[in-house]
């Protein structure tokens, strides 16, 4: 595992869990709210992505049962 994080902002490495970069002195640490926030975000994307898939097919389903009349 990687003991090192580069920083978002000048590329430096730091050392993981480090709060601020040693070499342009900004904040590098994500705080676990906005860390727990994304991963929500992310399940929810993911749920729309699942529902938009089912939507797709319902709609195809329909235009085919539409086109064979």
């Amino acid at each position: 595992m990687n003991s090192q994080v580069a920083c978002l902002y000048c590329r430096s490495e730091n050392a993981k869990g480090a709060l601020v970069c040693a070499s342009c002195g900004r904040d590098i640490a994500v705080p676990a709210t906005l860390l727990a926030e994304r991963d929500d975000l992310l399940r929810k994307r993911e749920d729309l992505r699942d529902e938009l898939k089912r939507a797709r097919g319902e709609i195809e389903a329909i235009m085919r049962r539409g086109k064979s009349r």
